[in-house]
């Protein structure tokens, strides 16, 4: 390739992707130039995977314009864009688990004698790849027995083998240990070395402090600046992520913590690969309170709620609940014990979609005799019931055998936090509960948390949305790389140096 370091290898301009109402990306433009690493940082849901699905021809936009090495072009699916010389790691990688290496790395480009693929020429090939760039990869090794980051190395040889030179990294060190990080930072600087570019989708300051030239922020959607980051600090990337005003404003009574609910001392839990995703965490959420987890996805919300409800085991530490430990109790028993939880995925682990509204309510207690007549569901009752919670929770369908995989997402959600609040619980452990959902929803929700917490319940919220944490919480611990690095309270911090630890850097109160 004969292009100079100046030439603009991508330009997007005023792209613009809508899903319904919803605006993903509004009015975005960004410039990526030859042997650059461009970082984009945004937090969760800030539109930074939509644009990047944009550029990589899964979604078509809605308004705006793509350039590819200054060539107006209309990008109409991936295999269009590998044509262009687009690659992109995906977050979860797209691998074949009982594939060699090579099988994944050459699938749909095989290259052939005769009829036949030549697969010596391929392991060749590969091998040649990996050596040139430094991957290290064995060709004709399984998938299935490599660890997590050399199925990453993989994904990166698959972009390469069909010539990409501009490579998307989307998210691609969640999945990694610090010394995987190390070692991807550096193949970055050596692909760019060899004149490729790079865009790397990142929440992560440090990161992009070590190895990008310019960063573009994006927030709720929205272009907020480009930067070149050798002119800027980790405090600045942080402002700019998060924003400076966040509204915190809602009626709380005053804050007044009584006997401890739930204690978590040591918990430690490993992956299949035997990292840690959990490290020697400590918390414990007092009645009356608000316990706001505050990080970015991925650094072990998902397995600190799973490991509480007994959905996931733990390999070292224990849980108390009300003093009591759930080592040996089963799920239903924690449930049983005063424990509601609200779960991240609503569809997967908060309802069953096929079922109407009525049903979905009675989903944890169905077996208890108030539910029943006999060996029968009083199905009666249940329908009486589910009509007054439409009523008290503002549940808008038909009625109450509606199918909720019709209804609104904020609907859904608001079956979901009915049933949890109408358990009476002593513990509620709710995560992400307003994503997605619109401006009155989120106002509803919020309340709903509110009230619980002023009649005295523990709370343990978990959310990805600072505003959300800010907003809700007496007190904030905020979890990186499976760790709590420290805990504040909203009247005490502010957006950066929340940001900042979020990201990994920084402390707040121990």
């Amino acid at each position: 390739m004969n292009q100079t370091k100046v030439e603009k290898v991508l330009e997007l301009k005023h792209i613009t992707k809508k899903f319904g109402d919803f605006v993903a990306n509004d009015d975005i433009s960004l410039t990526v130039g030859r042997g650059e690493i461009h970082a984009l940082l945004g937090e969760n849901g800030a539109g930074k995977s939509t644009l990047m699905n944009v550029v990589f021809g899964m979604y078509q936009p809605d308004g705006g314009a793509i350039s590819v090495y200054e060539n107006e072009t209309k990008i109409e699916n991936p295999n269009h864009a590998i044509h262009l010389g687009i690659g992109m790691v995906h977050q979860h990688f797209k691998l074949i688990e009982n594939f060699t290496v090579t099988e994944n790395i050459i699938l749909g480009m095989e290259p052939k004698d005769g009829i036949r693929i030549n697969m010596k020429a391929a392991v060749k090939e590969v091998s040649d790849i990996s050596t040139k760039y430094g991957l290290k990869v064995n060709p004709t090794s399984k998938i299935e027995d490599l660890p997590v980051g050399m199925q990453q190395k993989v994904e990166i040889l698959k972009c390469l083998y069909r010539g990409a030179n501009l490579l998307i990294f989307d998210e691609p060190t969640a999945v990694l240990t610090p010394d995987e990080i190390g070692e991807l930072l550096q193949i970055m600087k050596k692909l760019v070395a060899e004149g490729k570019s790079i865009i790397l989708i990142t929440h992560k300051l440090n990161e992009i402090m070590k190895v990008a030239d310019k960063c573009t922020v994006i927030r709720k959607g929205k272009f907020i600046a480009s930067v070149d980051v050798a002119e800027t600090n980790e405090e600045q990337l942080a402002e700019l992520m998060v924003g400076k005003n966040l509204s915190r404003e809602i009626e709380k009574a005053a804050y007044n913590p009584q006997a401890t609910v739930l204690e978590i001392t040591n918990l430690t839990s490993f992956s299949a690969s035997k990292k840690r995703i959990l490290d020697d965490v400590n918390l414990t959420v007092a009645a009356g309170e608000i316990l706001g987890i505050a990080g970015v996805d991925g650094n072990g919300q998902s397995e600190l709620v799973e490991a509480i409800v007994k959905m996931r085991a733990f390999d070292e530490g224990d849980v108390l609940i009300n003093g009591v430990s759930i080592k040996e109790k089963s799920t239903r028993e924690i449930y049983e014990s005063g424990v509601s939880y609200v779960p991240a995925d609503r569809h997967k682990h908060g309802l069953v979609l096929d079922n109407d509204i009525a049903e979905n309510l009675i989903l944890i207690e169905y077996y208890k005799e108030k539910h029943n007549q006999g060996i029968k569901l009083d199905k009666v009752r249940m329908y009486e019931e589910a009509r007054e919670a439409m009523q008290n929770y503002d549940i808008r369908a038909e009625n109450e055998y509606t199918i909720v995989r019709g209804m609104s997402g904020g609907n859904q959600q608001k079956v979901i936090l009915s049933r949890e609040i109408s358990r009476d619980p002593k513990l509620l452990i709710i995560v992400q509960p307003t994503r997605g959902l619109d401006i009155g929803a989120i106002d509803f929700i919020h309340r709903q948390i509110v009230r619980l917490r002023d009649k005295g319940v523990a709370i343990l919220l978990v959310s990805f949305e600072l505003e959300e944490i800010l907003t809700l919480s007496d007190r904030i611990a905020i979890i990186f790389d499976g760790k709590i690095v420290g805990e504040t309270k909203p009247e005490t911090t502010n957006d950066r140096e929340l940001g900042l630890m979020m990201a990994g850097k920084g402390s707040g109160e121990e």
